[in-house]
């Protein structure tokens, strides 16, 4: 297989992480004869450094041209720090997936167990977990309209959805609930929210064409509850793109770190694939940043977007062995026992290597 994957780095820990997730992708494609082709561009708060703008022309050509795309982080202190700039990294993130049409956000909370006790919930209520979300990532409040009054005094948000939005995602969850436990369960607040009570309309509608999938609807904030009350009741979970962003965010300590999650992002041509962790500036070039989500979205981009199962299981199964054998990044070691071996970026991401290439001579 001939695959061409374009590579953004990104902001902040971002190049730490991608540069592990491009050479398990080298590795993957070396052990199993595939050609992957790598090119690289800007995005972001170092883009607009170089540009000017936070996606410039060049990249988001160079996106529409490739196979599938591996994102690091996106962001800068600078910008969190003074909210009138107008010109943002978050802006460039934001328009890739507009023009890409990438609508859907797969987010697997993925739990391993050497990790239960790298959570502040307790194991018995952890282990067993399994979810996958499905948030919209091009509607919503992110993408309506938004004001500012002359004064200053004033701000808005339009929190908008068409009944099209909501349709297309709602499909691609309740196809992948039927091939895992047949249980979905739709999020919103359509007790308050127009918008909310589009949702759920729609999705009740949806529903009729998959009898065989349970389905269940729940507001943000009693979702948000029974995310870390009982995390084992949800399989897969459909919502909005607020709502998913804070959810899956949430959802970050049930597998112990946002470290060890990845995401795809998916639509109607090339995949974006990128660890749901931030740009992380207070660590960036400390060498402490945990390459394994980066890792995981290549395995992924594997999976999802070229259909290579087994490199993918291959690689998710090397990191449950490097857990296994206790190796931890500095984000899921327990600081209160000796019993771990605490690695940097670095030797995290060699390490994955190395055990992947043990894992292939020993198979």
């Amino acid at each position: 297989m001939k695959k061409n994957i374009l590579v953004i780095p990104g902001d902040g820990i971002g190049p730490e992480v991608t540069t592990w997730g491009k050479a398990a992708l080298e590795k993957i494609a070396e052990i199993f004869g595939h050609e992957f082709v790598f090119d690289e561009a800007l995005m972001g708060h170092a883009a607009i450094e170089v540009t000017g703008e936070p996606l410039p022309d060049e990249t988001l050509e160079k996106a529409r041209k490739s196979d599938a795309i591996l994102f690091g982080a996106i962001g800068h202190a600078k910008y969190d720090n003074d909210p009138s700039l107008k010109v943002r990294p978050e802006q460039g993130l934001l328009k890739i997936r507009k023009e890409l049409g990438l609508f859907a956000n797969l987010r697997p909370i993925l739990l391993f167990d050497e990790l239960l006790q790298a959570s502040s919930i307790k194991p018995e209520i952890l282990r067993g977990t399994d979810i996958l979300f499905f948030r919209e990532l091009t509607g919503d409040v992110y993408f309506g309209e938004k004001i500012r009054s002359e004064d200053r005094n004033t701000a808005s948000d339009l929190m908008i959805y068409h009944r099209y939005e909501v349709e297309r995602i709602a499909h691609k969850a309740f196809q992948a609930a039927q091939q895992r436990n047949k249980r979905l369960c739709s999020v919103d607040k359509a007790n308050v929210l127009e918008s909310s009570r589009l949702w759920r309309e729609t999705v009740q509608e949806i529903a009729k064409q998959y009898p065989d999938v349970e389905t269940e609807h729940m507001f943000i904030d009693n979702a948000a509850m029974q995310l870390i009350k009982n995390p084992k009741k949800f399989d897969v979970v459909l919502t909005a793109n607020l709502f998913g962003d804070i959810l899956t965010d949430e959802a970050s300590q049930i597998a112990g770190s946002m470290g060890m999650l990845a995401s795809a992002s998916v639509g109607e041509s090339t995949g974006f694939f990128e660890p749901i962790h931030g740009s992380a500036h207070d660590i960036t070039g400390k060498d402490l940043a945990n390459p394994l989500a980066s890792i995981l979205s290549a395995a992924l981009m594997l999976e999802i977007g070229f259909g290579l199962k087994d490199e993918a299981k291959l690689l998710v199964d090397t990191i449950d062995e490097v857990l296994k054998e206790g190796f931890r990044t500095h984000d899921i070691a327990d600081q209160s026992t000796n019993r771990f071996k605490v690695l940097g970026t670095a030797e995290m991401g060699k390490l994955v290597l190395k055990f992947l290439s043990q894992k292939l001579i020993n198979s």
